[in-house]
C-alpha cells in the first residue's frame, strides 16, 4: 500500500474543517496509508525557524517531499496524479506533503524538498489548505485508478 504523510503547521480549530479532513482520510483509506502530523505554530519572532525545525523532525529517509508553496509550480489535478505516480514508481517508500505556517518555511526546508507545488496563486488559510490538499490527493488517486470522481 502507498504511504502518504502530511506535515502541517497548526491545528484544525473549526469542526467543519475537521469533518472535511476526516471524510477525505476515510476516502483515501482504500488507496493509501495516510498519516497527518499537526505541528505547533509558534507565536515567537523566530516562528519560521521553530516551525521549520518541527517540520524537519517529521522527515523520514527514502521519502519524496512536496512543499505546498504559493510560489511553487502551478499544478493541475492530473499533474499532481502524475507527480505521485512518478514518486512511487521511482522507488520512494512514501510521499510527504508539507504545509508550512502562516510565515512560511525557511530555505532549509525549501532546499530539502523534491518539489514545490502550488494549487493557485492565491493564499489559503492553513486549515482550508489541509482540506484542499487532501481533496486533491484523493482526486489524484481516483484519476490514477480510472475512477469517475474526476470529471
Amino acid at each position: 500500500m502507498k504511504n502518504i504523510a502530511v506535515s502541517c503547521v497548526g491545528k484544525l480549530k473549526e469542526k467543519y474543517f475537521s469533518d472535511a479532513v476526516a471524510e477525505y482520510q476515510k476516502r483515501l483509506g482504500r488507496f493509501c496509508k495516510l498519516t497527518v502530523s499537526e505541528l505547533d505554530d509558534s507565536p515567537h519572532p523566530d516562528a519560521i525557524k521553530r516551525e521549520s525545525d518541527s517540520i524537519e523532525k517529521t522527515f523520514a529517509q527514502g521519502e519524496y517531499r512536496i512543499l505546498c508553496d504559493a510560489g511553487g509550480e502551478l499544478v493541475s489535478s492530473e499533474g499532481l496524479a502524475e507527480i505521485l505516480d512518478k514518486a512511487f514508481v521511482s522507488g520512494k517508500n512514501a510521499v510527504r506533503f508539507i504545509i508550512g505556517g502562516s510565515c512560511g518555511v525557511d530555505n532549509r526546508i525549501r532546499g530539502s524538498v523534491d518539489k514545490r507545488v502550488s494549487f493557485g496563486r492565491v493564499t489559503y488559510p492553513h486549515q482550508l489548505m489541509r482540506v484542499i490538499l487532501l481533496e486533491q490527493i484523493y482526486r489524484a488517486m481516483t484519476i490514477t485508478a480510472g475512477m469517475p470522481y474526476h470529471k
